[in-house]
């Protein structure tokens, strides 16, 4: 099945921790730190790759993980930087927050790489804060942690004309006509369930033309393939409508066109601005005097609106080459570049590290006093020399960089207050 949407979570490496050791060597007694830094978290990386076509992949899994990067080790050794996660990803994905469906990268045009999530920084080793004073610093900066984003992914084709109409009018039998595509063509009454793209070669160049799938009523509003079959012409520059002018089936090819509009229009009423060219098809079926003459009709509907009707037929080649010929020179009025999608999320500076658990409460035994606990907070106190100023510094900077004492000001804390944390007690000033 074609897959055009994906809703995975993404999680970028976290940095390593910075290392606590000291030089210890024959005849060296009291060497100096020599902690060394964390490596760098691996980066979460979308590429596009020319050989895919649709979003399979991720259908089936929907993590995916850059590595961490490794602490840092003794003797000044530096950890190894953690491998970034490349997503290969057909040309046209676009990349949303999954929550406020924004964008952020369009993986169109020039743009063929895309860092989305950041690896966390590694933490410098105690070496880096060594001073005049403090000569044997017990301390290390932790490595940033890793971020995590929920991302959709939409695959919007990207081809420079777009042939719409509703289903069994002929847009396949017209694509295999003019392009090396190979579509599946059977008299069916239901719609062809994924975009088929082929080149249209023609003296003097040619363009991108895609059979679209067939529209429904109330596709605006998701009923039958609905946005499946919208999103994939956000991008195309003319719009070529499709009509069983001959009235095969019974059709009305002239109320088809307003109905498919007014589709555009409910999606987004800018689609209504873009080019649009009329094929009356299957005009090898239309026996002359019966009826008015679909072709005129079909003119006087819509000529006042400058759009030009091309009266042809997909099975024989009856007028198809006069057709892309005018589709080619109204192509050549617009602009040469892919539509690409501005950036509307950056996740740098919408997103914050995610931290390790943890607690703030207020003590149920003991009056003015709070209580905070967790993995982190314990570890980095077990490297952490609360009796040096700078150490002090330094573990009053994470509590505040955490949130920690956010949550302690929503609680209610004033000056003076306890506040606990493993055992160790300070008093709480502003």
């Amino acid at each position: 099945m074609f897959a055009d949407r994906a809703r995975i979570l993404l999680r970028s490496g976290k940095g390593g921790d910075g290392h606590v050791s000291f030089r210890r060597e024959l005849f060296v007694p009291d060497g100096g730190p020599d902690g060394g830094d964390g490596g760098k978290g691996g980066d979460v990386i979308f590429e596009v790759d020319k050989g895919l076509n649709t979003l399979v992949d991720y259908r089936h899994r929907r993590k995916f993980s850059a590595q961490d990067g490794e602490p840092g080790q003794k003797r000044r050794c530096h950890g190894a930087n953690g491998a970034d996660i490349v997503l290969k990803v057909p040309e046209g994905t676009v990349i949303k927050e999954a929550e406020s469906g924004q964008v952020i990268a369009d993986m169109s045009g020039e743009n063929s790489r895309q860092v989305i999530l950041k690896g966390g920084r590694g933490g410098n080793g105690n070496m880096h804060y060594a001073t005049s004073t403090m000569q044997a610093p017990k301390y290390a900066q932790p490595g940033q942690d890793a971020r995590e984003l929920e991302v959709c992914l939409e695959l919007k084709v990207i081809a420079d004309v777009g042939l719409i109409g509703f289903p069994n009018v002929g847009k396949s039998t017209l694509l295999s006509r003019v392009t090396n595509a190979t579509p599946k063509i059977a008299n069916y009454h239901f719609t062809t369930l994924s975009p088929n793209l082929g080149v249209v070669d023609l003296d003097g160049g040619g363009f991108v033309m895609a059979d679209i799938p067939g529209l429904i009523e109330g596709a605006s509003e998701g009923v039958g393939l609905g946005l499946e079959f919208l999103r994939h012409i956000e991008r195309t520059k003319v719009l070529i409508h499709l009509v069983d002018a001959a009235s095969v089936e019974g059709r009305d090819p002239v109320e088809d066109i307003q109905k498919i509009n007014q589709e555009l229009a409910s999606y987004d009423e800018a689609l209504l601005k873009r080019p649009q060219i009329i094929a009356a098809n299957k005009m090898d079926a239309y026996v002359p005097g019966e009826g008015e003459d679909p072709v005129q009709r079909l003119r006087n509907a819509f000529k006042p609106q400058g759009i030009s009707v091309f009266p042809i037929s997909a099975v024989s080649g009856m007028g198809v080459k006069e057709l892309l010929y005018a589709v080619k020179q109204r192509l050549d009025t617009l602009p040469k570049e892919t539509t690409v999608f501005e950036q509307e999320y950056d996740p740098e500076l919408h997103l914050k590290a995610v931290n390790l658990p943890f607690t703030v409460t207020k003590s149920e035994e003991e009056a003015n006093t709070y209580l905070v606990e967790g993995p982190r907070i314990e570890k980095m106190l077990g490297y952490t020399n609360l009796e040096s100023e700078k150490g002090f510094r330094f573990f009053q900077n994470f509590l505040k960089e955490n949130g920690i004492l956010d949550q302690l000001e929503a609680l209610g804390v004033t000056d003076g207050d306890t506040i606990r944390i493993y055992g160790l007690s300070f008093e709480y000033y502003k």
